[in-house]
């Protein structure tokens, strides 16, 4: 469906007694922009006021085809002076993901931003400080948060089902090719920084804080380019280790990335991540689940970022609190760059 259609959709739902949340979206660049763009577009909780993108040639590139189709094109301070408006997704380039997060935070705006939070720690500390002090929410993009099959994880993990955690296994990985390769180049963090963030999030979400982090990067085709392609980050706990691969010279990268965790009570196990599968094992009968492996049947998603945004817009009613706050982010951005070489010991 096109966004005149989703835009429709949107205005039907809308109540006098429950109304819409004013947001706009700054960027089109960031590999997530047209996705995050369509999941708040079939939101009914947001009225969308508009799109930022200040590179007039993509403006006009992007300007006839969907989901960017029928949309309002604004300038980034007509947006932020937009009356009422009360929320941004912020999808630019990565360089500039934290520094247009700032001038958004600080027009009192909260903010969807896509990851990973930019490549200095003390900016990224600096932007969760800026919000704490506002008393406005910073929703990081990791999607695999709002992922059947990992809220399936984070809720029997709650409940103890699988006991002490000593094991987590995670890879993330894809088949790049010589464009995508010179883009994430430009980053000394390579796939782990880009892409596996989004598995180190669910690490912290799962064992908190790691006591340290180690990353080995390789660069595979130095004579092509200087791009950390195949990479593991080990994350060290007091009780258990988890490592996450990210390889992107992989063909077969998207149907093998996993995460499968293993405690002294059970094992989860996703494999692959979307469409997500799980297979649970249990050292004794938990709930509706037999004692052994078995395949958990999982809800079907929405879509891949529709979660985020209905999460959101509870939060900034007030109806609920983020499950994940600053200094939770904090911890993941810290092992995200100790992970990809970029911070040193």
């Amino acid at each position: 469906a096109g966004s005149a259609t989703l835009a429709a959709g949107r205005m039907a739902a809308a109540t006098p007694s429950r109304p819409r949340i004013p947001i706009g979206q700054i960027g089109t660049r960031h590999p997530h922009a047209a996705g995050k763009l369509e999941a708040i577009l079939r939101t009914p909780d947001f009225e969308f006021v508009g799109i930022v993108e200040p590179d007039e040639e993509r403006r006009a590139a992007l300007r006839d085809h969907p989901p960017y189709r029928g949309l309002t094109w604004l300038e980034e301070d007509d947006l932020l002076g937009h009356d009422g408006l009360q929320a941004v997704a912020v999808e630019t380039g990565i360089e500039q993901l934290v520094p247009t997060a700032r001038r958004c935070l600080q027009a009192g705006m909260h903010i969807h931003l896509d990851k990973p939070a930019g490549e200095s720690m003390e900016d990224c500390r600096e932007m969760h400080a800026l919000a704490t002090e506002r008393n406005l929410t910073i929703q990081m993009g990791y999607m695999l948060r709002y992922n059947p099959a990992f809220e399936f994880l984070f809720r029997i993990m709650k409940d103890g089902w699988l006991g002490q955690i000593t094991e987590i296994s995670g890879m993330m990985g894809k088949k790049a090719g010589d464009d995508l390769r010179a883009d994430l180049a430009r980053f000394q963090g390579g796939g782990m920084f880009e892409l596996a963030c989004h598995l180190i999030d669910a690490v912290v979400t799962v064992l908190g804080p790691p006591t340290r982090v180690t990353g080995v990067s390789h660069r595979t085709f130095p004579e092509k380019d200087e791009f950390a392609d195949n990479q593991l980050a080990v994350l060290d706990y007091p009780k258990a280790i988890a490592t996450v691969r990210c390889n992107h010279i992989d063909p077969l990268g998207g149907p093998r990335r996993q995460f499968v965790v293993a405690g002294t009570a059970g094992t989860c196990e996703i494999r692959p991540l979307e469409p997500p599968r799980l297979r649970l094992g249990l050292d004794r009968p938990r709930g509706e689940f037999r004692r052994g492996f078995q395949e958990v049947e999982l809800p079907k998603s929405a879509g891949r970022y529709d979660g985020e945004f209905a999460d959101l817009a509870k939060v900034i009613r007030g109806e609920k609190r983020l499950a994940w706050d600053a200094a939770h982010d904090l911890a993941v951005h810290e092992a995200v760059l100790r992970g990809s070489g970029m911070l040193p010991d």
